[in-house]
């Protein structure tokens, strides 16, 4: 099945679960039900009833006799007022107005809603005339398709969740209730994706966060504002420092620039008309000046650049800063490290002449390449490109010449790379790295942005061979991104058994009785001594003594539970013969006590 076929039968169901809402309760208001990824949803308003998973059998047999009686799905249009007065009269406010929405403002309004239940037959951002239907059974919804022919033909399909969201989005708007569905062709792929949504449950890092002490969120603090414990931030700081190490490999230096900035900054870039309801304004009691807190580092960057006279003989120039930006996101999108108010990035900037931007771009993909290959995370590419709408900057013959030379990047590099029209940032195209995890999701990671608008807008320059000026190429790279959401991807991916390199506690020794004190003492000098170098350089193994009077049994379920890597356990035999009894996740074996650095150098 292709992804046409794919997507006409889960927007199919959307449907069909719409219908079987109303068998049962047949005052329910919806609002829209478009396809996701895997599925789909529908919003639905029930008034004070609640929809909850016990709801789930119940409306699912209503929905299977739908699809068993094999209706077909029919088409037909009306007038926009004829609609209008249709959804009036069924009591669809929600309808009602999407539908006055469109008489007024064409389809632009479609356009900003990104929903594809709208039926549309118009040309550009004109006045709808008339507006599409599909109708199964009795059930009739405004909607402009595609649809499957006949209810027979959707494939097997779950109710997965339900969720409140708001109308169109808006905190101000009503709540409704989002039911959402999982849908594939065959039986055989939903329980296969289902295993992985039961996987996904015990790997969720909002859970292992809190078992294994990584970071912690407090309402007095503030929601999306998440606080790192000292486990956690040795992940977090280890992460930078590796990235950092890619980096400055090629050249990069550090840079710092302050958290709260003038907004003329951002009304210059480009990102205050763009991003302007997302940022954190700040009030000052000395100045008028209107200051923001940064939720990026791009244009502080051109302003370090512009700081002084650049030559062609300085070029490229590449910034890099692990810093935290803020941005003012939706309260009902925040969740756990995956989206944030306070989001670290090892952010990368690089200043360049045109005939450097390929072996600058080259650079990047192979930082980002090795860093993802040693946590064993397969990558392909996504080419970002720009679509029809009017919502970015720069001449289109710029653009033109941005894609191709990603693309001609990621080409020679060998990259299993996809193109995808609409995903580029308002000032350029994208590289952005998919990693696939254990259990086989993907997860936009690093990315790598070519940018011919910003240094433009900022009136950067450098002089060429010949005296003139010339504005230079900039380059935006995040190996990880947002630190946050990495770790919560990383956690996830691990299911919490992290690397020996990052893992917060390495090694527990865990004795068997107090006879053998003496003997860790050796054991703590064997790991004190160590200095491991790969795939960052740190001089201390990160472990802790467990000598505690409790049975090894517990001390080993312990060690297990907190996913420590590597237990040494120490008895009389392992002290008598100058050795350690090495427990992993592969199993257990002896090793001799002058052994044990080399093996764990090579962990």
């Amino acid at each position: 099945m292709n992804d046409e076929q794919l997507h006409a039968m889960r927007h199919s169901l959307a449907h069909i679960t719409a219908a079987a809402v109303q068998r049962l309760w047949p005052d329910a208001k919806f609002g829209v039900g478009p396809v996701v990824d895997n599925g789909f949803y529908y919003d639905i308003d029930l008034g004070e009833i609640k929809i909850s998973e016990a709801n789930f059998p119940k409306i699912e047999k209503e929905m299977r006799g739908i699809i068993g009686y094999g209706d077909d799905f029919e088409r037909f249009e009306m007038p926009i007022d004829q609609a209008i007065d249709w959804a009036r009269e069924n009591h669809q406010p929600y309808k009602e107005e999407l539908l006055n929405d469109l008489k007024r403002s064409g389809t632009t309004v479609a356009k900003d809603l990104d929903v594809s239940e709208l039926g549309l037959a118009t040309d550009g951002d004109s006045a709808v005339e008339n507006v599409s239907f599909y109708k199964n059974g009795n059930f009739v919804d405004l909607c402009r398709g595609p649809h499957v022919a006949n209810t027979k033909d959707v494939g097997a399909f779950k109710l997965l969740r339900v969720a409140g969201a708001y109308w169109r989005g808006n905190e101000k708007n009503p709540q409704m209730q989002r039911l959402y569905g999982v849908a594939f062709a065959t039986q055989e792929e939903l329980d296969q994706h289902l295993e992985m949504l039961e996987q996904a449950k015990l790997r969720d890092h909002r859970r292992l966060g809190k078992e294994l002490d990584i970071y912690t969120v407090s309402q007095l603090v503030g929601a999306g504002l998440p606080l790192f414990t000292p486990r956690g931030t040795i992940l977090r700081d280890l992460f930078a420092s590796y990235s950092n190490q890619l980096r400055l490999g090629f050249g990069f230096q550090k840079v710092w620039t302050p958290h709260i900035t003038k907004t003329d900054l951002y009304e210059t870039s480009g990102h205050w008309a763009k991003f302007g309801d997302e940022l954190f304004l700040v009030t000052s009691q000395e100045t008028d000046d209107k200051m923001a807190l940064k939720p990026m580092n791009c244009p502080h960057h051109t302003q370090i650049y512009a700081s002084r006279p650049r030559s062609y003989r300085d070029m490229p120039i590449r910034y890099l800063e692990t810093t935290t930006d803020y941005r003012d996101e939706k309260t009902g999108e925040l969740g756990g490290l995956n989206r944030v108010r306070s989001l670290t990035q090892d952010d990368s900037h690089v200043f360049c002449r045109p005939d450097q931007i390929e072996a600058e771009i080259n650079n990047l993909l192979a930082s980002a390449r090795e860093l993802y290959s040693t946590i064993d995370m397969n990558l392909r590419v996504r080419l970002s490109y720009r679509d029809d709408g009017d919502g970015y900057l720069g001449e289109q013959s710029l653009w033109d010449s941005a894609q191709a030379q990603l693309k001609a990047a990621v080409v020679s590099n060998k990259l299993d790379y996809f193109e995808q029209d609409g995903e580029a940032a308002f000032y350029g195209p994208k590289i952005d790295f998919m990693a696939t995890d254990a259990i086989g999701r993907e997860h936009q990671v690093a990315t790598v942005q070519l940018d011919f608008v910003q240094p433009g807008r900022f009136g950067l320059q450098y002089t060429d061979a010949e005296g003139n000026a010339q504005t230079p190429v900039m380059i935006h790279c995040a190996l990880l991104g947002s630190i946050e959401r990495f770790l919560s991807v990383f956690i996830e991916h691990t299911a919490g058994w992290f690397p020996f390199w990052v893992a917060p506690e390495q090694v527990r020794i865990l004795t068997i009785n107090d006879t053998v004190l003496d003997y860790v003492d050796e054991v703590k000098a064997v790991l004190n001594g160590l200095t491991l170098m790969k795939p960052v350089k740190y001089n201390e193994i990160r472990y802790t003594l467990d000598d505690r009077n409790e049975s090894l049994g517990k001390k080993i379920r312990e060690a297990t539970t907190w996913k420590i890597p590597v237990q040494l356990i120490i008895g009389q035999q392992d002290k008598d013969n100058q050795e350690v009894s090495v427990r992993t996740q592969s199993g257990e074996e002896k090793l001799k006590l002058d052994e044990l650095a080399t093996y764990l150098q090579k962990l």
